[in-house]
């Protein structure tokens, strides 16, 4: 697996997911909470599988 989000989209990725599950606890309580762990999970590998699916790269290129 190669490195296809970059940083802001990290970021993104992570307040995104950390919201999702939030809701799980404090929100209307329902499943869909749970998709935030594809978000933080994504996010913390670096890796996207639809990204590569779609050929598309956040990251800076290495030079």
């Amino acid at each position: 697996m190669t490195k296809n989000v970059g940083n802001i989209d990290k970021i993104f990725r992570l307040v995104l997911g950390l919201f999702l599950v939030s809701l799980v606890f404090w929100g209307p309580k329902t499943a869909w909470g749970y998709v935030g762990f594809i978000a933080i999970g994504t996010a913390l590998m670096n890796y996207c599988p639809l990204y590569s699916l779609f050929g598309i790269k956040t990251c800076q290129r290495d030079s």
